[in-house]
């Protein structure tokens, strides 16, 4: 593999020049593209690394491309999400990469070429794990590894085609590297936490093996964290695939769902060992309640539908408020973030993992890394339980209702602390997941509305029990 120079969009605006009229088209089509509804009115490139020559029979770029696009009504300005891209180069698609098309050039460096998507192409994917095998350092991307975890060579890869934010490759069963699409400079928490568990020991979430980042040269500290191996959980199955299977088939879920409260007071105990906790009293509480008020007055504009449980749905918030003004406190801590049934697997053992620590890609990742109260992590799985049972035919509510007390009996088996003992707090976040949910289906699914709608009727007149 030949060393590459990172390349700035001043240096070498040649190659995204001539790509330019066929991302507008073909990045808005992509799952883990951000801004969906608007235009993509113009690119400019953060950097460009050559993993293979073009001029070779197989060519591979390696790019960070940021998206401008016009801004929504009432949003600040921001520079544009930037993009991890990897384009592959060739004179010509074999048949079995057609999904992979990107386009022809007919202009620029590479005209004459087509260009794909090259995660569809095992040769590419073998780069990338050639790369973090060796810890490779090409132009401005930094390929990493734990020194106690061995890669070997000849693992065959093959892309995950099911819809995510990001994308995953795994490599013989043995390995998945998740690599992020929309990146942030920063330390993000999908590596973050996963290395902070692995020092302790923590046997809930699989410790990363090796991970990329790019170093971009311009004077800054920060880097971009591009991408995570870790070990490939074979035969596991997905928490909200299962769920919904034993839902259809009419069977209990509580063992289950008491097994994996469990394994989330795992990983909340040993994240409150490996990294600092705060209190929050009042006045560092309050801040956290005027965002979930602020919350519900847009979603109350966005959703005409909410208006008439909002005087109900703003004592959610309004009652946590006023504990705090009372003096109570409680404690802060890193946390999963955006914790629901997909984001937990079972082993064909009956072991649970916890992944993708990334938190809610939609807000800053300053914001995704500070402490918060565990009581956030069980509401969004709560939730997961209530939206599971609500979406089968017919819906199931006693069935979520077992579930959530399995799951807060669990929790409490391991932390000392059953989460149904601070209803208040709990109520606060499981209010503010659920008006979350409600903005986003009516955005995006519509006919999914109704059950999150079913949550807030009940949210809204008499506290969760």
């Amino acid at each position: 593999m030949s060393e590459a120079v990172i390349r700035t969009a001043t240096t070498s605006p040649a190659l995204l020049a001539s790509l330019d009229p066929l991302l507008r088209e073909w990045l808005p089509r992509q799952r883990w593209f951000a801004g969906k509804g608007r235009p993509v009115t113009g690119f400019s490139l953060v950097a460009e690394t050559e993993l293979l020559p073009a001029h070779s029979r197989l060519g591979l770029y390696h790019l960070l491309v940021r998206a401008h696009q016009p801004l929504a009504l009432g949003a600040e300005s921001h520079p544009g999400d930037c993009y991890q891209l990897l384009i592959g180069v060739r004179e010509a698609l074999p048949p079995h990469l057609a999904p992979a098309l990107i386009g022809h050039l007919e202009e620029g460096p590479l005209a004459g070429h087509t260009v794909y998507e090259a995660l569809y192409d095992p040769r590419p994917a073998e780069v990338l794990l050639e790369a973090l095998r060796a810890r490779a350092r090409i132009g401005g991307l930094r390929f990493e590894r734990d020194p106690g975890q061995e890669i070997r060579p000849g693992l065959v890869p093959r892309m995950m085609t099911a819809e995510q934010s990001n994308s995953s490759i795994v490599y013989g069963d043995t390995f998945i590297l998740k690599l992020l699409r929309r990146v942030t400079p920063g330390v993000n928490p999908d590596l973050e936490l996963p290395l902070a568990l692995a020092r302790e020991g923590c046997p809930r979430v699989p410790a990363p093996t090796a991970w990329l980042h790019a170093d971009l040269g311009d004077g800054t500290e920060e880097s971009y964290v591009l991408g995570v191996l870790q070990p490939f959980v074979k035969g596991a199955a997905d928490g909200w695939e299962l769920a919904l299977r034993e839902l259809a088939k009419g069977e209990d879920f509580a063992g289950e769902a008491r097994a994996l409260g469990r394994a989330t007071a795992e990983v909340h105990t040993a994240l409150a060992r490996a990294l600092p906790a705060v209190a929050l009293g009042h006045a560092q509480l309050q801040p956290l309640v005027d965002g979930m008020i602020e919350r519900l007055e847009t979603a109350v504009q966005a959703v005409p539908a909410l208006r008439a449980y909002a005087p109900g749905l703003y004592s959610a918030f309004t009652a946590l408020a006023d504990l705090a003004a009372e003096g109570r406190t409680w404690t802060a801590q890193r946390i999963h973030g955006d914790l629901h049934l997909g984001q937990c697997l079972r082993s064909p053992a009956g072991s649970w993992s916890l992944i993708d620590f990334e938190g809610e890609p939609s807000k800053p990742l300053a914001e995704r890394r500070l402490p918060q109260p565990p009581a956030r992590d069980v509401a969004g799985m709560l939730r997961s339980f209530d939206y599971a049972a609500l979406s089968a035919d017919p819906p199931m509510p006693g069935w979520a209702h077992a579930c959530r007390a399995a799951y807060c009996s669990g929790y409490a088996e391991v932390s000392g602390t059953d989460p149904r003992t601070d209803p208040v707090l709990l109520r606060a976040y499981e209010t503010d997941k659920a008006i979350y949910e409600v903005v986003y289906e009516a955005r995006h699914r519509p006919d999914w509305l109704p059950v999150p709608m079913a949550a807030i009727e009940r949210y809204a007149t008499s506290d969760l029990t």
